[in-house]
């Protein structure tokens, strides 16, 4: 049995963050390549492989669009863990960032510079915690003394530890591996591990030989929701609203184009991620997208000087996770408010 350790320090998380940053600008590949328009302003984007709105971003080549004077650089990530150092290194301005990973961002004495200015989906079957059909577990219960992997610092393993506290278990109950999604795949198939908690399109995977005991849609309506956000760094807040503002409304039209072009929004999904129009549809299908205006309003990230329900969602994740001491204090609902970068947000609609 294993206890998950606490959440590095500051200081181990900004010592290897250069260097991994630098492997994934350097490294690029076909998934992380650089969209340059020639100008002389820069953009650095992190995101995920995951069906979103943020993927028909890049591949509709929107934000390239708004902006053609700048050099537009999409940065592919694993995890929030690895955005996170990213931000501490000052390698990214902009990125797709899990509500767990920004509670952590936020909390302690030197919090991220950076802050939400945009919600990407809410979690739903997108994300899931699946057993291996040959254990014969069928519930959460079940794995008690078993081998489950997730990424660790993630929305997944968030949702794991309370997936984990609603059935009467807790951290040292069972062995907590930290494995990202490829990873994951890889040790299923060897037979090494008995469960996930992780997203598409590994989830799908995993799903071909394995049991589903609960997703985020179901952790989330039990009081513990999980969103995908998208953060701004304070230094381009500074230095460049505008930019903001422009990629805001490239983001806002991709929801849109999702209700009204569900066609062409998989076809994206499809082409960017690599996969077929029937997988792209299929994953599409179990996330939660909001609308722009869901995005503005009270129920949600809210507008101006006044925050909306998201505010407490992540309060509240910083406080479980203090608890389960995943990291050593929850930051205060003050702190978080800090973290929100609302001006301009209502333009969107416009």
């Amino acid at each position: 049995m294993s206890r998950v350790p606490p959440a590095p320090s500051r200081r181990l998380l900004l010592a290897g963050a250069l260097a991994a940053v630098s492997a994934a600008v350097t490294g690029c590949s076909p998934d992380s390549e650089a969209s340059t328009s020639g100008g002389s302003k820069r953009l650095r984007i992190g995101y995920f492989a995951f069906p979103s709105g943020d993927v028909i971003v890049k591949s509709r080549k929107l934000l390239e669009q708004a902006l053609p004077d700048y050099r537009i650089t999409w940065i592919k990530f694993d995890s929030g863990a690895g955005v996170n150092q990213a931000f501490i290194g000052k390698s990214l301005d902009i990125a797709a960032l899990g509500s767990s990973p920004f509670a952590r961002g936020v909390s302690g004495s030197s919090p991220i510079p950076y802050k939400v200015a945009w919600i990407l989906d809410v979690a739903g079957e997108n994300e899931a915690l699946v057993a291996r059909k040959a254990t014969g577990i069928t519930d959460v219960a079940g794995l008690r003394g078993r081998k489950i992997a997730t990424p660790f610092a993630s929305t997944s393993h968030y949702s794991l530890l309370a997936a984990l506290e609603t059935a009467g278990l807790g951290p040292s109950d069972v062995q907590l591996i930290d494995l990202q999604p490829q990873p994951i795949l890889a040790a299923w198939q060897r037979g090494d591990i008995d469960a996930a908690y992780v997203w598409l399109p590994t989830l799908d995977e995993l799903r071909t030989t394995g049991t589903q005991l609960t997703s985020s849609k179901e952790v989330g309506a039990a009081g513990r929701p999980t969103l995908d956000l998208a953060v701004v760094s304070d230094d381009l807040i500074a230095r460049d609203p505008q930019a903001i503002a422009a990629w805001r409304k490239a983001e806002a039209k991709a929801l849109r184009l999702l209700k009204s072009d569900p066609d062409g929004s998989v076809d994206a999904v499809a082409a960017e991620l690599g996969i077929s129009v029937a997988d792209a549809r299929a994953q599409l299908a179990q996330g939660v997208f909001l609308t722009p205006e869901q995005v503005v309003s009270a129920d949600w990230l809210g507008t101006g000087s006044s925050p909306g329900k998201l505010l407490t969602y992540v309060t509240d994740t910083g406080r479980f996770l203090a608890d389960q001491k995943q990291i050593d204090a929850a930051p205060s609902e003050d702190a978080v408010r800090k973290a929100f970068y609302l001006k301009g947000l209502s333009d969107v609609l416009a």
